[in-house]
């Protein structure tokens, strides 16, 4: 009887989970909360992490590998170390070109300095390189947008940039958009270097996975203080932390579009005699350009939901003066600077997609007026507004409109948004702050003191436990040892209520995703309608949630938690959709003639089998939603990410402990990303779909 038990637990995951359930439960009744129990928490061993990272960093800097190096102020050799010296050449290299890219833009005698003697320059003043004028930059967007996609992304070009122009956004608008034009060749070749590499080599390609996932799930925060460290402050700064950052998926989107490419493809080329670099250039990376596009579509995104963020380090632009205007409490300026990022986002992701999709016709015969006919079209605008804005000198007193429309001067609706800000407050007030109360003392407060009650013990068995059901002793293993890493850390406190807030948005996330996602997925017109959408939200740089909830729940964690709850449905509807859609059609039909109905067949048949693509998109949501409450410590937050926020002003351990704490909750993403993606293929496995 006792064997039959045991086979009957060993066979039934359910009966193991509920076991495990039980043993958690005691567990978190009956060890002692005592700081001297290590069952309760466990000393903080890896204490020295933060700090021996920090060293590093500052050996690195100040004392490894000295060079003499001469000192033109005080006219003689010093030594300095050779890393210190790389990365002042670094940031040299980059604040040229983003100054260069400005400045052709917008005009100035910066980079003429450059070429010419301070002296010349001063007896010189009117040498200046002129600015585009907006009207000629917007034909240009018309004229871009029509060659990519017709008159409809031609118009979204021409009065996206209309509008950024007349409301005074225009300068602001091309600081953020030279940061853009820089970082991302940038990240274009690093990424596709990387990618063929990873490609061509399957133990560098094993070896850059578990860097990438760790490069992707770290928040964005974490990168600063390093970056401070070790680059300075500036716009330079901001575009190696996007570097950073945007540079994971366009190595993820090459090895992938390599990888797609039929062997029939790959055995053509070389039966046609080509070498392997012929091979790799005129055959593999032509065939796989869409997908890896498609990384450049990504890495533009990123760089534009980096631009609030890299102005923490003094880069300038749109991000700035979302910030000023936040930190200044005016919504309605914060509203404007927020919908010219993404307006601006919307466009550059609708661009880069068309020319993703674009099809390059290799065998066209035109002449060359046929072939840079809208080129040819934008010079001349170029020249001719130019001319007109040059005229116009003579006309306007202090400011020539026709060059740039300050934002004090431009049009604004910043006071209509101030009055219904006003009128919100004053008309749902008290329903918004009972909602408020309510959500803290009777969910959330509970809910995080539940999880401060959790001994480690207790924790630990449960992951590692979970784990172990859906994964075998492997993935429970490196689970248990992510979490343990965590564990012996001083920080357990504050990533338990990172893991609160995390918890919470997710699963509030995920009922919203399939929910939506199982409405629309009911027709095909409804699935295309709900994905664009997502499309549409997915351009929203993440910042960008934050500013509604503010003026709607003040500075608290309902704030933060809404807008990662709004943020982390896009993916967790998006992976419905895809589930739903991916249902054969023939169980549809036998499920209508057995005579069930629409609500019977999407419990009974639709969302188990797409409930393993669904969990996927938990898994995207997972990592949306600690990348937000990360991000709330911005408006006030007691997580890892005050932690993390804080490290920007702490000189002395700021780099280690950023570094320490970002890890953390990467750690805690990979942990659900393996046991999920276990989940996921063991029952794809099941069901016959893998």
């Amino acid at each position: 009887m006792d064997k039959n038990y045991l086979n009957i637990i060993r066979s039934s995951k359910p009966a193991q989970f509920g076991i495990l359930l039980i043993v958690f439960l005691l567990l978190y009744n009956l060890v002692p909360h005592n700081e001297g129990n290590y069952f309760w928490r466990l000393p903080s061993l890896l204490a020295f992490i933060p700090i021996k990272l920090n060293e590093i960093i500052y050996a690195a800097l100040y004392e490894w590998f000295p060079l003499k190096v001469w000192d033109p102020i005080f006219e003689m050799y010093e030594e300095k170390a050779a890393f210190r010296e790389f990365t002042k050449s670094i940031s040299k290299g980059l604040l040229f070109l983003i100054t260069f890219v400005r400045e052709l833009l917008l005009g100035g005698d910066k980079i003429i300095d450059v070429f010419v003697s301070d002296a010349w320059l001063k007896d010189n003043d009117w040498m200046t390189w002129p600015a585009l004028p907006w009207t000629a930059a917007t034909v240009g967007a018309f004229l871009l947008g029509f060659q990519l996609g017709g008159i409809r992304l031609a118009l979204l070009g021409g009065i996206g940039s209309l509008y950024v122009s007349i409301f005074g956004n225009w300068v602001p608008s091309i600081q953020t958009l030279s940061f853009v034009l820089i970082t991302t060749p940038i990240c274009f070749v690093l990424g596709l270097s990387f990618g063929i590499w990873g490609y061509l080599d399957r133990k560098v390609e094993t070896a850059l996975q578990p860097v990438l996932n760790v490069m992707q799930t770290m928040p964005q925060f974490a990168y600063l203080v390093p970056i401070i460290a070790l680059f300075g402050l500036g716009d330079h700064a901001g575009s190696i932390a996007t570097i950073v950052i945007a540079t994971p998926p366009m190595i993820r989107n090459t090895i992938l579009g390599l990888k797609r490419i039929s062997p029939e493809v790959v055995e053509a080329g070389l039966m046609s005699g080509c070498t392997k670099t012929q091979l790799l250039f005129k055959v593999l990376i032509p065939t796989a350009r869409r997908d890896i596009l498609n990384g450049v579509n990504t890495v533009i995104m990123q760089c534009l939901a980096m631009v609030v963020i890299a102005s923490f380090v003094g880069a300038k632009g749109l991000g700035l003066n979302l910030k000023i205007a936040l930190n200044s409490l005016k919504i309605g300026k914060a509203a404007e600077a927020g919908f010219c990022i993404v307006l601006i986002a919307v466009i550059l992701d609708r661009f880069t997609k068309a020319w993703a999709n674009k099809q390059v016709d290799y065998f066209e015969n035109l002449t060359f007026f046929q072939r840079y006919k809208l080129l040819i079209i934008f010079g001349t605008s170029i020249l001719i507004f130019s001319i007109i804005a040059f005229i116009a000198n003579g006309y306007f007193d202090k400011i020539n409109y026709l060059y740039v429309i300050p934002i004090e001067k431009g049009f604004t609706f910043a006071h209509y948004i101030d009055a219904a800000v006003d009128w919100v407050w004053e008309t749902f007030f008290y329903s918004l702050n009972s909602f408020n109360k309510f959500l803290l003392t009777e969910v959330l407060g509970p809910m995080k003191k539940a999880y401060l009650g959790m001994p480690v013990v207790a924790t630990l068995t449960l992951t590692m436990g979970v784990a172990y059901i859906i994964g075998g002793i492997r993935t429970s293993l490196l689970v248990g040892g992510m979490m343990l890493f965590i564990a012996m850390s001083k920080y357990w406190d504050r990533a338990l209520i990172t893991m609160y807030m995390a918890t919470f948005a997710v699963i509030m996330a995920s009922l919203n995703g399939i929910i939506v996602g199982s409405i629309f997925a009911q027709t095909e017109r409804g699935s295309k309608i709900i994905l664009s959408v997502c499309d549409f939200f997915e351009t929203f740089p993440s910042f960008v949630y934050l500013i509604p909830v503010i003026f709607l729940f003040n500075i608290t964690d309902t704030s933060v938690l809404i807008a990662a709850i709004v943020y982390a449905t896009v993916p967790a509807t998006r992976y419905t959709v895809w589930g739903l859609n991916s249902v054969p059609l023939s169980l549809h039909e036998a499920g209508t003639m057995s005579g069930v109905s629409r609500i019977q067949r999407w419990t009974n048949i639709e969302i188990p089998l797409a409930f393993p693509t669904i969990m996927l998109g938990v898994n995207q949501t997972v990592v949306f939603t600690l990348q937000m409450v990360i991000l709330g410590a911005l408006i006030g937050t007691e997580d890892l990410g005050q932690l993390i926020f804080g490290a920007l002003s702490r000189a002395q351990d700021g780099p280690g402990v950023a570094i320490t704490l970002g890890l953390f909750v990467s750690l805690m993403a990979i942990s659900v990303d393996v046991i999920v993606r276990k989940w996921a293929e063991e029952r794809k496995k099941a069901l016959g779909l893998a």
